[in-house]
């Protein structure tokens, strides 16, 4: 009978599991229409650059990419003209400032949208299929949310694994984040690829983890090659895995009978994921090399860099883009992200290993203040947010599921509450930010409150018209 009842509990909690997922893919599926199917900015232009040149003119010279973008006005504002019509790279071509990574991951999207545009002409629309017309662009942007859909439901299943937290920490950063925004305002840019990475680097690493075995080892440095091409910066995040690797081989050889043979096998294994990781990345260095002359971003890349990282404060408290006023809920999560690395959270077997996994989350998360603070355009002018700490995600959804699961019910309450008002605070900020009644450059807290939880409320029915029916009124390319 106890078999029984356990087994009819466990089929309950499959089906409902099951019911769950379905319904947020309906939702998702339900939502594309809200997916923005056009490049706006520079830094679109770039990755988008990449993916065309390679697909039809085998090469990596963009100048043809630039100049159809710019034709049509398209990042005119941002010296788009200056930068990568005038500039040549050392040698001789057009710059991009950009990586590989998300021409790779956008691939199969690009293939549909091509088989789509050769089809359109086949039943006798006048669609080009050059790489650049509409059912390209669809097809990346709605490319970009399905990573970021993704993003959500692997952060999800890594908080569910560590802390038992549900979809509700997935759902709730996900709308209380520049995410969201990236998703479905400018999916062109590489923060929904970059989340999706770093999302499965962190789920390959914990699994990993639990031996170390050389084909886990080689799965891995695919991955860590994979996610750095997307972002460079996102490569820093190895950090936590090889201190969590090398933590754990010094206390196996200690402990091992025949330490010499043991430090064999680890420094093999070693070897042969950091010989994957060669293998798979070796597309970014064909690039640099091709591109820049050079092993590594252009030179324009490296001179904005100041190692000391001066503005690591700013990164974080800055009314200029500052994560935490930007995206108060981030704040909250780190609250958890904290407290899994002080106290762990599971119980009293695993505690000491959910205490290194949060220490060991938390150097990563410093790692991404350090390298963004050392930036000379730390501020990403005229961003939404401090975006490039949208890759990791999988993270802040860990350390909210952790914040949940330690609070008592009484406070609990006060959690949902100021949940809430950061996933309100995040929306209003999008709303003002997009229809551009606000700085966005700086926050302007007194005039971004009234406008978050005033006058977005009383226009909404007007901003979402003009997103359903006249969405080029938000970001509207200007003429040159």
């Amino acid at each position: 009978m106890e078999i029984t009842r356990r087994l009819r509990l466990l089929n309950d909690e499959l089906t409902s599991r099951v019911g769950v997922g379905l319904l947020l893919i309906l939702v998702f599926l339900l939502s594309l229409p809200a997916v923005t199917t056009r490049l706006y900015s520079a830094d679109e232009i770039e990755y988008f650059a990449f993916l065309r040149s390679l697909w039809f003119d085998q090469d990596l010279s963009f100048e043809n990419e630039y100049q159809y973008f710019y034709d049509r006005g398209i990042a005119h504002a941002y010296g788009f003209h200056e930068t990568f019509l005038e500039l040549r790279t050392e040698t001789g071509l057009r710059y991009n400032f950009g990586t590989i990574g998300c021409a790779i991951l956008w691939a199969p999207a690009y293939a549909v949208g091509h088989m789509v545009a050769l089809t359109m002409r086949w039943l006798g629309s006048e669609v080009l299929a050059d790489g650049f017309s509409q059912p390209y662009l669809s097809a990346v942007a709605y490319g970009s949310a399905v990573y970021a859909f993704l993003a959500v439901v692997i952060s999800v299943a890594v908080a569910r694994r560590l802390v038992g937290g549900g979809i509700t920490t997935g759902l709730l950063m996900w709308l209380g984040t520049p995410l969201l925004f990236y998703t479905y305002i400018a999916p062109g840019m590489s923060h929904a690829c970059s989340a999706f990475m770093v999302a499965v680097f962190v789920l390959v690493w914990l699994r990993v983890r639990r031996a170390w075995s050389l084909q886990g080892l080689a799965v891995l440095g695919a991955v860590t090659a994979l996610m750095a091409m997307v972002r460079e910066q996102d490569l820093l995040l190895v950090i936590g895995p090889i201190a969590d690797f090398i933590w754990t081989a010094i206390t196996r050889i200690r402990i091992s009978s025949d330490r010499i043979r043991s430090a064999q096998q680890w420094f093999t294994a070693s070897i042969v994921g950091s010989f994957v990781f060669a293998i798979v990345y070796s597309p970014q260095v064909i690039s640099y090399i091709v591109l820049n002359g050079r092993l590594g971003p252009s030179n324009v890349t490296t001179g904005k860099m100041n190692w000391l990282a001066p503005h690591a404060l700013q990164v974080l408290f800055s009314l200029e883009h500052g994560l935490f006023l930007w995206t108060p809920l981030l704040f909250v999560a780190s609250g958890g992200l904290l407290w899994l690395a002080w106290s762990g959270c599971g119980g009293s077997a695993d505690r000491a290993d959910m205490r290194r996994i949060g220490l060991l989350l938390c150097l990563m998360v410093l790692t991404q203040v350090y390298v963004t603070g050392s930036v000379e355009s730390w501020t990403s002018a005229g961003a939404f947010g401090q975006r490039r700490f949208v890759g990791l995600t999988v993270v802040w959804v860990l350390g909210l599921a952790t914040l949940f699961k330690v609070t008592r019910a009484g406070t609990r309450r006060l959690l949902w509450g100021v949940c809430a008002l950061s996933v309100w605070w995040n929306l209003g900020l999008i709303a003002q930010f997009g229809a551009g009644i606000m700085d966005r450059q700086r926050l302007e807290l007194a005039r971004n409150a009234h406008g978050t939880f005033i006058e977005v409320p009383r226009r909404l029915p007007e901003l979402a018209y003009r997103y359903a029916f006249d969405r080029q009124s938000f970001y509207a390319p200007k003429t040159p």
